[in-house]
């Protein structure tokens, strides 16, 4: 290596000694604190130091709800007087006269003036800021205004009209219009107007039961109802079944769209129907369909 830099530096020999020199110095300096480390004894925790830790925790939280309670007791208080008094209209000194704090007095006082009210002297228990004991010792001092005394009944003035009650008719639902079906003790305005349209869908009624098919008009209604009226079924609308057309046929709430076409096809392919028994050859009408279409049809 001295060759070398000969070579190329032209160091002489004693430079070169202190060149080496130096480099080993640097790396000793290097070395150092890693050799340190390596050789340096572990310091092992006190086994009480978590103890001390939390002790003083612990005195710094008395410490501190110490501090605390001296602030707010910090007014100086006098001796409880205990006196007669009503908790809906007692103030905030008159509170702490009794022996409540001031935190407790405002916090009774702010619910009655929220509208909080006590109709009992048993009511006082309901806070949570006044103690058992503390009740104790108010409650023969407790006296509510108008106690037992119920809130008075006003009258109101008003027009009093005496309630007529519907005379029993008979009405024929056929012949009707709204307001005759309203006579009906039972049916008012809405029922009456649900009827009309569904007879005017239906072609009219031709029984009784058929009121039953009304939205909203179920079983216990129709008891009601049904004595006070009657079925004139010489005015029912008719249809020819052999000359129907889709149009004409769909305005009856049994039939659907797809009976509707079974019906309008059979009779093209084998031609007109001579009575209800031919209708039963189209099977996708029930016996029960046919039943309810049969009064509604002529051939």
């Amino acid at each position: 290596m001295r060759i070398w830099l000969n070579k190329y530096f032209g160091f002489s020999k004693g430079e070169f000694n202190g060149l080496v020199f130096l480099i080993v110095i640097i790396i000793v300096l290097k070395s150092f604190p890693l050799i340190y480390n390596y050789y340096k004894p572990v310091e092992k925790d006190n086994a009480n130091l978590l103890a001390s830790i939390q002790k003083l925790t612990i005195a710094d939280e008395q410490s501190y709800n110490y501090t605390r309670d001296r602030i707010e007791n910090s007014s100086p208080k006098s001796a409880p007087k205990l006196f007669k008094f009503d908790p809906n209209t007692i103030d905030l000194e008159g509170w702490q006269t009794l022996g409540l704090s001031p935190k407790q007095a405002q916090s009774i006082v702010n619910y009655t003036k929220k509208g909080g009210k006590f109709f009992k002297a048993e009511d006082l228990q309901k806070m949570y800021t006044i103690s058992p004991e503390m009740y104790k010792k108010l409650l023969p001092y407790v006296e509510i205004d108008n106690q037992n005394s119920t809130f008075p009944k006003k009258d109101f003035p008003y027009d009093k009209e005496e309630y007529v009650k519907k005379a029993l008719v008979v009405v024929d639902v056929n012949r009707a219009d709204s307001a005759q079906l309203d006579e009906i003790k039972g049916i008012g305005p809405s029922f009456a107007l649900r009827i009309l349209k569904y007879r005017e869908r239906l072609g009219g009624f031709h029984k009784k039961e058929q009121l039953m098919e009304v939205y909203g008009l179920d079983s216990l209604k129709y008891a009601e109802i049904k004595d006070q009226i009657s079925i004139n079924s010489a005015v029912i609308r008719t249809v020819n079944i052999n000359v129907a057309d889709f149009n004409t046929l769909k305005s009856s709430p049994y039939l659907s769209y797809k009976q509707i076409n079974a019906i309008i096809q059979f009779r093209k392919q084998h031609g007109n129907y001579n009575d209800a028994n031919d209708l039963k050859k189209v099977l996708i009408l029930s016996p029960q369909i046919i039943e309810k279409i049969a009064p509604y049809l002529t051939y």
